[in-house]
Formats: structure tokens, C-alpha cells, sequence
């Protein structure tokens, strides 16, 4: 056998040998399941990773799970690393700090920037919820569940068509029906709608006088989960107009426009 045979067709047993080593090679990199990952990095340097990496809120356990970390405390753990970024981040002067949005954590830009981002993201800016919509949005943010006929009778006009906006927007949701006649369906806000406005929760929502009531009771339909929007015929068929008449100015007509995008807190904000 020649050089090049021999080259072109190794010894049996010599490919096998380096694939041997390749896969020793690899399952060293690999962590072992339950196994807490890269140790030997700071805290809060792994979460800085995964919080810049993600464009959502992530979770006190979500983050810990990812990281492998385990036992008790995980989340104080998780809290104090936290902190402790955003003590750095205070301390270097960063245009961004970690904050809690929607039940989780996120990397957000400070609101003093909006300015600057609404130049940046100008056409999203241009492309905003009208203010049909928003009325609608805040009426069932601080009343909510709520029917649609009182939130028509709060804003003076029908909301049909803005309300199924909202639901193909996934800011509201449907949780529930009224223990009323008719059993009318009750709108309320989703996780969505709290990471748009850079709210941790629905207690972060400043007071406004006058628009807060008291809830609906709703039925068990009240854990629908939030991508779940319901068929658009079924919105329209709840409020069906009477024939003949017509709407005001300021109707559903007015909500053509689609919602700020998930981002940085500075531009949600300008929203």
C-alpha cells in the first residue's frame, strides 16, 4: 500500500478514535443535567447574559433554572445579583437599568432617553395607538373586567371595533362572562399590555380620579391564557348595532394604527 493509499484510506479503528476524542472533547463542555452553569463567572455576569439576550421578562425561577442554580434562597440569590448590576449600572452612569416588568425582569433604557428613541424608532412612533384606542385600553386597564357596555357608556360611543383591535393586539383579553343577563364576555389586561407600558403590575397604575369601580364577578373562563384571542366575529356579534343607526365621532373607526412594540422603557413610553 502506497503513501497515499494509506493517506486516503486510514486504519480501521483511527476514525473511530478521533471521534472518541471529539465527543470526550464535547461532553466537557457540555454541563451535566442539574448542574449549575459557568460557576466560576460572577452572578450577576450570567444574568446580565440571559436579561440582554432575551426580548422578554424573565422570571426569578425562570432565571435560575437556566443558570442550574438550586436549593433554597434561589430567587434572594437571583434579587441580590440583580442589585447588584444595577448598582454598577447607577454607578457608571448606563442609559439602561434591570427593572421589573410583567412578573419578571428585563434590561430597559431610562424614560429620560424617550426623546432620543422616538427619533430612532420614528416610524413605529408614527404607527401608535390611536386615541380611541387608548381610551378604550385605560378604561379597561382600571376597571377591569369589565363589559363592553360599560365601557361604552363610560366613553359615550360604540367600541366594537376598537375592542377587537385591542384582542389582535393581545393588550386586553377575554377573562370571563358577567353573572348578568345576557352573560356579556369581560375584558381585562394582559402581560403583554404591562411589558408595552413598563409596568410590573397593575398596582403601578397612577391614580386617576374618577375612573376606578368596583370588579365584575367573572366565571371560571377567567384563566384563558393571554395569546388566546377570540375570533373577531365574536367581538362583533356581542355589540351588534342596531340598523339605521349611526356613529359618533370618536367611534371604533377611529382605532386603525398598531400598538408600540415591546423595547426599551424610554420609547414605550413616548408611546
Amino acid at each position: 500500500m502506497t503513501a497515499t493509499d494509506e493517506h486516503e484510506n486510514p486504519t480501521p479503528g483511527a476514525a473511530g478514535d478521533a471521534d472518541a476524542s471529539q465527543e470526550e472533547t464535547i461532553d466537557e463542555q457540555v454541563p451535566r443535567a442539574g448542574a449549575e452553569l459557568m460557576p466560576d463567572e460572577p452572578l450577576a455576569v450570567r444574568l446580565e447574559a440571559l436579561l440582554i439576550s432575551s426580548d422578554r421578562p424573565l422570571t426569578e425561577a425562570r432565571l435560575g433554572a437556566l443558570l442550574g442554580l438550586s436549593g433554597s434562597g434561589v430567587a434572594r440569590r437571583v434579587r441580590e445579583a440583580l442589585e447588584e448590576l444595577n448598582g454598577h449600572y447607577e454607578q457608571a452612569g448606563r442609559a439602561f437599568r434591570v427593572e421589573a416588568v410583567a412578573g419578571g425582569w428585563q434590561i430597559l433604557t431610562h424614560a429620560r432617553f424617550g426623546p432620543l428613541l422616538a427619533r430612532l424608532h420614528q416610524d413605529r412612533q408614527q404607527s401608535r395607538l390611536s386615541q380611541a384606542a387608548l381610551e378604550t385600553l385605560a378604561i379597561v386597564a382600571y376597571r377591569q373586567p369589565i363589559i363592553r357596555a360599560e365601557i361604552e357608556a363610560i366613553r359615550g360611543v360604540s367600541c366594537g371595533e376598537v375592542l377587537r383591535g385591542l384582542l389582535e393586539r393581545r393588550l386586553i383579553k377575554i377573562v370571563g362572562r358577567a353573572e348578568e343577563l345576557g352573560r356579556p364576555m369581560l375584558y381585562g389586561t394582559t402581560r403583554r399590555f404591562l411589558k408595552v407600558f413598563g409596568l410590573a403590575g397593575l398596582d403601578d397604575l397612577p391614580e386617576i380620579e374618577g375612573i376606578g369601580g368596583e370588579a365584575q364577578p367573572a366565571t371560571a373562563e377567567s384563566g384563558k391564557d393571554d395569546d388566546q384571542s377570540p375570533a373577531p366575529e365574536d367581538v362583533q356579534d356581542e355589540g351588534r348595532e342596531t340598523p339605521g343607526t349611526e356613529d359618533r365621532p370618536g367611534d371604533e373607526s377611529d382605532e386603525s394604527s398598531t400598538t408600540p412594540g415591546p423595547g426599551s422603557r424610554g420609547s414605550e413610553a413616548s408611546s
